[in-house]
């Protein structure tokens, strides 16, 4: 497994700070994220570096918390290995459990990734050396609402910026017969997220069995993410299942083996996964059982983007990765924005473009 290539790693954290990013994006609400900073000398004893990260919690008020309170004590000399069981003893939420879950690891993924980042600088590498593997070009997907209520008309700016962008898009019980056909004649639909494993959450869409086979139909190239798998809908998704992916509910292989079907399709968000052993355990599995991995971005403002970027070049370059530039979740992104694919930089330090 190559979480054995960078477990071993030195780290050594000698100070820590935090730094909240705040921006409008195109799906109507503002993002706050933290930029996590872990800082500590060279190994050869030739400067001081910083190794970074970021927490994607989605609630504001938990960034406001953690600025007000800080983090535990995570100073010392560690192994990459080491310093994550370090962090299965400490409590990242002091000021009380987050409403979601799934926050304790995105806050974690922020911890493990920054000290990753740090002992890849202090070892004067980066992560494709330390794994030994082949940065590629990155294919991406630009991901987008379609407004409420929901037109093409977003689509049409991109397009005519640039013809040969390709999209995820959230099916929602409002597409009609008309909409779902204008769509379809971009032919650049290639994942359709319904958004059927949320629950109490903003984004929750509920299942519509009509819906399914709507998209599903239309959109005969598309990998189809998320569904809700019930009664009503499980006969239309059983003809489907080579084409179905899974996001929210996976956090690691458990998860994994635990899907109604045996999957053929991975969204992988690294945060999700918690810890750096997590993620690269799943990756694995999936590499085994020909799973096929795309990355999935949650709005990152920092860091985080380009290390999502950095692990999709290393691992699944050239399937629908939505994890386009960071401009593209702008309300307008403007002219100039990077097509795909993406070409890896010419040189890399630590983790992350």
């Amino acid at each position: 497994m190559d979480y054995e290539q960078v477990a071993s790693l030195p780290v050594r954290i000698d100070a820590v700070s935090t730094a909240q990013r705040t921006r409008e994006t195109s799906s109507d609400f503002t993002r706050v994220t933290t930029v996590v900073s872990l800082t500590g000398e060279r190994d050869d004893g030739d400067g001081v570096v910083t190794g970074r990260g970021e927490d994607v919690t989605y609630e504001t008020a938990e960034h406001e918390a953690l600025a007000e309170r800080g983090l535990p004590d995570l100073t010392g000399e560690f192994t990459v290995d080491s310093f994550s069981a370090h962090l299965d003893g400490l409590d990242l939420f002091p000021g009380g459990a987050p409403d979601r879950s799934v926050f304790r690891n995105y806050r974690r993924w922020a911890l493990e990734s920054a000290a990753l980042d740090l002992a890849l600088r202090q070892a004067g590498t980066d992560l494709p050396t330390a794994l030994g593997r082949t940065e590629e070009p990155l294919r991406f997907v630009v991901s987008t609402r379609l407004g409420e209520p929901p037109t093409t008309d977003r689509l049409d700016t991109l397009a005519e910026r640039d013809p040969s962008l390709e999209f995820k898009l959230d099916p929602t019980p409002e597409w009609d017969d008309d909409l779902v056909a204008s769509l379809a004649e971009f032919d650049a639909v290639r994942i359709l997220d319904l958004k059927g494993q949320y629950e109490g959450t903003e984004v929750d869409v509920p299942a519509d069995p009509d819906l399914y086979e709507r998209v599903l139909e239309a959109f005969p190239d598309a990998v189809v993410e998320d569904p809700a798998v019930t009664d009503e809908t499980r006969p239309v998704l059983e003809t489907y299942t080579d084409r179905l992916s899974w996001d929210a509910p996976i956090h690691g292989v458990e998860d994994v083996e635990a899907l109604p079907w045996e999957p053929r399709w991975l969204n992988v968000k690294p945060s999700r996964f918690g810890s750096l052993e997590s993620l690269f355990e799943t990756l694995a599995y999936c590499d085994e059982r020909d799973i096929r991995c795309y990355g999935g971005g949650q709005f990152e403002l920092g860091v985080g983007r380009g290390q999502l970027q950095q692990l999709a070049a290393l691992y699944y370059a050239d399937t629908p990765n939505d994890v386009a530039p960071r401009r593209y979740n702008d309300p307008d992104p403007g002219e100039g924005v990077p097509g795909s694919p993406l070409a890896p930089p010419a040189e890399t330090v630590g983790f992350g473009w």
